[in-house]
């Protein structure tokens, strides 16, 4: 079943999976190679969740990420869940997802898969090009991307998600479209279409600090974004925030929401960040810091941070500018300079519309919603 509440304002849970085959050179979230410590891992989450059980109780999204999760054995995922299920209260209607790598979808695996709760699966396709997908470093080509969606289609999976990546170095315009193409062949219930963003920690990073690697220009990263959005509105799809479209309101992800929406969520695992009123919290950044701590009775958090009412205004427009809901046309940042002065040229400029008593962003205001944000 499908779950079609896109509002809910009950918590999220996010399960980081730390684990990963081969690290991907552009990556800049936590994992490790070595998968020896998965027990250990599974056995400190499960302790980790044992913590929250009075602070969280009841959850209508479950988010597994990582990393890979798709690289957990069918035992060790059964684990994951099993410890989910028992530690909280679980809605009966709840999203669940898990990100996977195409390369490891197969029979055994979604034999498996059946029998957990997940009802909707996010695909890193990344591309249906393979010189791109090589350049990326990732470990699956474009027909392990077909017979996986395949594979998910003729098990039942009626909430499949792709994620796709644009803006690659050397990528032409014309490789990018043959990707749209070929993903809205799939008729996928969500696309996620980021721009290729390189962080300075990563190998592809380095390499561009040291001009090694030279990204496609501004007006470049522009038109791609451009593209991808009136193509894929053409299909039908609602470009409801900046990176994502959905085939229908229903097939938003949930879970996603709850961040743009300011709705409090749990992360678990190393690295995950957690949110709840004007508190932000977040894990080590090392497992082996995560299990110890939780091996020692700790909670393996490595900073948390006290938002002001000013900080969460300024989120609020962040987020919401980020979005097709965009914000309340009377919120106090908009009211009073430099809020107002900012506002006014951006509507005279069409990045920004009024729309039954909300600011929300145009095509042109979302291909440049982080301007915006920095701005107000």
């Amino acid at each position: 079943m499908i779950p079609d509440n896109n509002t809910s304002t009950l918590p999220g849970l996010y399960i980081h999976v730390p684990f990963c085959v081969t690290k991907c050179p552009y990556c800049n979230f936590y994992s490790v190679t070595d998968r020896s410590a998965i027990p250990s891992w599974i056995n400190a989450l499960r302790r980790e969740m044992n913590w929250y059980k009075g602070e969280f109780e009841h959850f209508d999204t479950v988010y597994l990420g990582g990393g890979t999760p798709s690289v957990l054995s069918p035992n060790e995922l059964a684990a994951v869940l099993d410890g989910a299920y028992e530690a909280f209260t679980i809605s009966g209607d709840c999203e669940v997802t898990i990100e996977a790598n195409p390369g490891d979808i197969d029979e055994d695996f979604l034999s498996v898969l059946r029998d957990t709760p997940v009802n909707r699966v996010n695909l890193g396709v990344q591309s249906f090009d393979d010189t791109v997908l090589a350049y990326l470093g990732r470990r699956h080509d474009s027909e392990d991307c077909r017979t996986s969606i395949n594979l998910l289609r003729n098990s039942g999976y009626d909430n499949i998600g792709l994620d796709l990546i644009y803006a690659v170095p050397g990528q032409s315009m014309k490789s990018w479209k043959v990707t749209l193409e070929e993903a809205l062949r799939w008729k996928p219930e969500h696309l996620s279409c980021y721009e290729l963003t390189l962080e300075t920690g990563t190998p592809m990073g380095r390499r561009f600090a040291d001009g090694d690697v030279e990204l496609p220009g501004e007006d470049e990263r522009y038109d791609f974004f451009m593209t991808t959005s009136e193509r894929l509105e053409k299909d039908g799809y609602i470009h409801y925030e900046v990176s994502n479209f959905a085939r229908r309101e229903m097939f938003r992800s949930r879970h996603n929401m709850k961040y743009w929406n300011h709705v409090t969520y749990l992360g678990l695992g190393p690295s995950a960040h957690s949110f709840s009123g004007n508190r932000r919290w977040w894990n080590h950044a090392s497992l082996e810091r995560y299990i110890s701590d939780l091996e020692q009775n700790r909670r393996p958090v490595e900073e948390t941070e006290i938002l002001t009412d000013r900080d969460l205004r300024l989120e609020r427009v962040f987020l919401g500018l980020r979005t097709i809901e965009g914000i309340s046309s009377s919120d106090p940042v908009l009211l009073e300079p430099p809020g107002s002065d900012i506002l006014r040229q951006c509507l005279a400029d069409g990045l920004l519309e009024r729309r039954a008593g909300r600011i929300v962003p145009t095509r042109r205001g979302l291909a440049l919603a982080d301007q915006l944000a920095v701005l107000l």
